[in-house]
């Protein structure tokens, strides 16, 4: 199968948990628009779906992602960098206030709009050679899919300013010391141990976990609502075409900005 054949997200079943994998392994499942949009479908599907109590999420080959696909970033106007964030927010939106309780389970590296998707699960498991970092700052854009909701609140604000200004790699150990990830375990066995944790989440009163969860998303609305006009107007900065020129030519960015 070619890749433009393969789907981009993969879904199976495993008794009472679904497995939700991020499948563009030639572009380190990197976010592309395709695979926002099955994300979403995804997640609608299931939540409609009694018989799933818990899910995974997870990337293929390895990674879990690489961020945000750079190729896919062009937009006509600001109008239409605004319609991309409002069907990025779907996805989002989705992920926290679904019923189901989400675990992120992670191989590899876990950068950018991946780090998005890590915080926008209410758990996570990590090998122990995972890499994570969020250099949002590196081409001209700010933190988005819901990021600067959630990560402060995993971190706390004061790492979570370190982290996203500097954009610095943080290793596993180091991410699981501040509270990024949950739990550690041997590299090729976050899925198995997240489908573990999965497992006992199942087994718990639903209507609790639902519920729980709506409370902690409380803010999330208003936080991508202000996230929606930043980022849709950064789109349209020169520093952000350089930042993304740089990534492409393999090159340190010359920031201006403007």
């Amino acid at each position: 199968m070619s890749a433009s054949d393969r789907p981009p997200l993969l879904v199976e079943r495993d008794g009472p948990i679904a497995i939700l994998t991020m499948n563009l392994p030639e572009r380190r499942n990197a976010l592309s628009v395709l695979m926002r949009a099955a994300f979403a479908d995804a997640l609608e599907e299931l939540e409609g779906d009694r018989t799933v109590r818990a899910a995974v999420v997870t990337g293929a080959a390895g990674v879990f992602s690489s961020g945000g696909d750079l190729t896919g970033m062009e937009v006509d106007g600001l109008d239409a960098a605004r319609e991309r964030m409002r069907r990025t927010h779907r996805m989002v939106r989705l992920m926290v206030h679904s019923r189901l309780p989400l675990i992120a389970a992670v191989e590899g590296w876990c950068v950018g709009a991946g780090l998005s998707i890590l915080c926008a699960c209410d758990h996570a498991v990590a090998a122990g050679d995972a890499l994570f970092r969020a250099p949002f700052a590196r081409v001209g854009l700010i933190p988005d899919l819901g990021l600067l909701h959630t990560l402060p609140r995993r971190v706390g604000f004061g790492r979570a300013r370190e982290m996203l200004l500097f954009g610095e790699t943080l290793d596993a150990r180091r991410a699981h010391e501040i509270g990024l990830v949950d739990r550690l375990c041997a590299p090729g066995e976050a899925l198995a141990e997240a489908k573990r944790r999965a497992l006992a989440l199942a087994e718990l009163a639903p209507l609790s976990l639902a519920l729980t969860k709506a409370a902690l998303a409380e803010g999330l609305d208003q936080a991508l609502a202000q996230e929606r006009e930043l980022q849709a107007a950064l789109f349209m900065t020169a520093d952000h075409a350089e930042g993304k020129r740089a990534f492409l030519e393999k090159r340190a960015p010359v920031f201006r900005g403007n």
